[in-house]
């Protein structure tokens, strides 16, 4: 049997591994069989409703078995399954029912309350809640109390019909929805399983949200090698560790904020993962302390570094034989990618010239949804690439990178995100891998602020490791010692408590930068108020 579209990665397991578990959450697990006769149930429930191949509905669930259900329910019936976060506020939420005419809702009572009593967007018609619904609501249903034996017809799909739309953080602006086909979902899939050697005997920890593109990788990946899902709903080191033990664990990938606390843990108590076959890091660079221990916290372990975005799922991996003489590398690109280092003046680069990365293949998105000049602005044909792909569409990332000698490539840094002092061009994670380095150090975001000589200078804000107090001087008088003097920062502030995150699990760098700012502004029309007081009392 054939692989086209995302529904057939469950009907191929159904075959082939009926009886073996698809997703286990605790103690509860679902087989590949015991999975698809709830899906068959929910199809038929939105097909009744007069859900047809097209619409939009939501998912706003905490990590379980009824979010793997209702994403495999709404595609068997053709539709489009829109994943939102499930810390999303209520604002947020309706900005995304409305962005994209959701028809129909599936979330928590609470949720649903909540979002009843802040009015409910046009296009919204029905809102299923997982449990009992606790409220009386016209077009309010609870999943439990849907009938049993409807069933929904066959419905004619393929791989270049549209299949998820994926919101970004909006750590830019407002959240774009970025729109998966079934290839893009199908042949992310590939790549990463083939990448990875995923196999059906796989247990792989799920700790990203299916939000976000990483997340649905994760489960895509081994429905596509009729292999085990093990739901990890509280994404804590020590809850984390337990379920690598315990649920004997082989495959863990995550994001760099999930990274550091448990490979700390995993530090100053030492626990036994014979089971673990791989582990991987996307979604932003390992601290460079950490990528160094990672080899002696998972020494049996293949270890992965990879790069992707959102609009092209994963993009490249360092093959985990070349970890140790090119640490560091996000490496070459994935197995049927290409990708390019591009100058936007001088066209491709030769070895150690930086340039942007951009990613040619059948991963990269159809855009984004209702935008299609931001959409046009990031997938475009490039004139520097006419002469080998002609008027191909390809995608920019607005990364800077390089590629070595070898071709393995280099992550510089965000372009938009450069701090221009003076002559230099200094990338915000190199001096947040300095700050790591000190070892005192859990969260780091190094910014630019105006300077009337220099154009900018760095600040940084980091949060220090609990019972770890160095004090900002220590750490300023480490950058000292161990960056060039234009690197150093000027100022650093200290940020009590974990950082925000983006609904990814990253940090949420505008976030941080703006409450800072804004922090600093009250502090400093406090002092004006403070004076001219003293000078009116005078």
């Amino acid at each position: 049997m054939f692989c086209f579209t995302f529904h057939d990665l469950l009907k191929i397991s159904l075959k082939n591994r009926a009886d073996h578990p698809a997703i286990v959450s605790g103690d509860k697990s679902l087989s590949y069989a015991q999975l698809n006769e709830q899906v068959e149930q929910l199809a038929g429930n939105l097909y009744h409703l007069g859900i047809r191949k097209g619409d939009r509905v939501g998912i706003h669930l905490l990590k379980s078995f009824a979010e793997v259900i209702a994403s495999f329910a709404i595609s068997r019936i053709g539709a489009i399954f829109v994943n939102i976060h499930h810390q999303c506020t209520v604002a947020q939420l309706k900005y995304n029912i409305s962005d994209c005419d959701i028809r129909l809702l599936i979330t928590e009572p609470r949720k649903a309350s909540a979002l009843i009593e802040a009015g409910l967007p046009s296009s919204l018609e029905y809102i299923l809640v997982k449990g009992s619904k606790a409220f009386d609501y016209e077009n309010v249903m609870s999943m439990e109390e849907l009938p049993s034996g409807l069933k929904a017809p066959d419905v004619n799909i393929i791989d270049t019909d549209l299949c998820a739309i994926l919101y970004t953080s909006g750590s830019t602006g407002r959240p774009k929805g970025v729109m998966l086909s079934h290839l893009n979902v199908v042949q992310s899939a590939r790549a990463a399983a083939t990448h990875l050697e995923n196999n059906a005997d796989e247990r792989a920890i799920g700790i990203m949200p299916m939000s976000f593109d990483y997340g649905l990788s994760q489960l895509t990946t081994m429905f596509l090698v009729g292999a085990t899902l093990v739901l990890q709903p509280i994404a804590t080191a020590a809850e984390i560790i337990k379920t690598l033990v315990h649920q004997r664990i082989t495959g863990m990938a995550t994001v760099p904020t999930i990274w550091i606390p448990v490979v700390r843990m995993l530090e100053e108590h030492p626990v036994s993962l014979p089971h673990l076959r791989y582990v991987a890091n996307s979604g932003g660079s390992l601290p460079s302390s950490i990528v160094r221990v990672w080899p002696k916290i998972f020494p049996h372990t293949k270890l992965y570094l990879m790069y992707g975005m959102t609009e092209g799922f994963r993009s490249s991996f360092l093959p985990p034989e070349d970890y140790a003489r090119k640490m560091g590398s996000i490496g070459k690109p994935l197995p049927n990618v290409e990708l390019y280092v591009v100058h936007s003046e001088k066209g491709l680069c030769g070895p150690n010239d930086y340039g942007e990365l951009l990613h040619r293949g059948s991963l990269i998105s159809m855009g984004y949804w209702g935008k299609p000049e931001a959409t046009a602005e990031k997938i475009r044909p490039c004139p520097h690439l006419k002469h080998l792909i002609g008027d191909e569409k390809v995608l920019y990332s607005g990364d800077t990178v390089f590629k070595d000698e070898d071709d393995f490539l280099w992550f510089v840094g965000r372009t938009s995100l450069f701090i221009k002092c003076s002559d230099f061009r200094i990338s915000p994670t190199e001096v947040e891998d300095i700050l790591f380095n000190s070892g005192w150090v859990t969260d780091a975001v190094a910014f630019g602020v105006p300077d009337e000589l220099l154009g900018q200078v760095v600040n940084a804000v980091v949060s220090f490791r609990e019972g770890v107090q160095p004090g900002a001087g220590q750490l300023l008088a480490f950058c000292r010692k161990h960056m060039p003097s234009y690197m150093w920062p000027r100022a650093i502030h200290v940020w009590k408590g974990e950082m925000p995150r983006t609904a990814s699990g990253k940090l949420d760098r505008p976030a941080v930068i703006s409450e800072l700012t804004e922090r600093d502004s009250k502090a400093y029309s406090a002092q004006l108020l403070d004076a001219e007081e003293s000078a009116a009392s005078h």
